[in-house]
């Protein structure tokens, strides 16, 4: 009886920083999704399935954005418990985002050339660290809200 009762306890705080990782994404993933918006790159983002569609375009970014916070949660629950710790995981996680997502992943797919550093990859950059900061942030402060003893 004790272990099933300590694995459900392991299943509900896996659960809860999952959930803390994609709240904390979706923050992030918002707030860069509104610059990019005010960019003209989310079209870009939604040519990743085929289409040129805004809506799509940020349906894709809110669910790459909410997969990167359940990662997060997942390879950094055991340091990022503090505040600080949190923010600077989350940027420096942002910027491991940037490089696999917006330099080599989505210009790839999209035919364009890999690891190119103009104006458009520096801004790219910057929301990535503004991405990363809030899901840092967002998820050290949900997660102790949905940690379970």
């Amino acid at each position: 009886m004790a272990t099933a009762s300590a694995s459900h306890g392991a299943t509900t705080s896996l659960i809860g920083r999952l959930l803390a990782g994609i709240v904390g994404g979706l923050a992030g993933g918002v707030v860069f999704g509104v610059l990019m918006q005010m960019m003209g790159m989310i079209p870009m983002v939604a040519m990743l399935v085929g289409t040129e569609a805004v809506a799509v375009g940020w349906l894709v970014h809110l669910a790459i954005s909410a997969f990167i916070g359940a990662t997060f949660a997942l390879f950094f629950a055991p340091i990022a418990n503090r505040v600080v710790a949190a923010l600077f995981l989350g940027m420096g996680y942002g910027v491991v985002w940037w490089i696999i997502g917006g330099l080599l992943i989505m210009p790839a797919r999209l035919g364009m050339p890999v690891f190119q550093f103009g104006t458009t990859a520096w801004m790219s950059l910057m929301g990535h660290l503004v991405f990363g900061l809030l899901l840092g942030l967002g998820y050290a402060l949900v997660q102790p809200r949905l940690k379970r003893d």
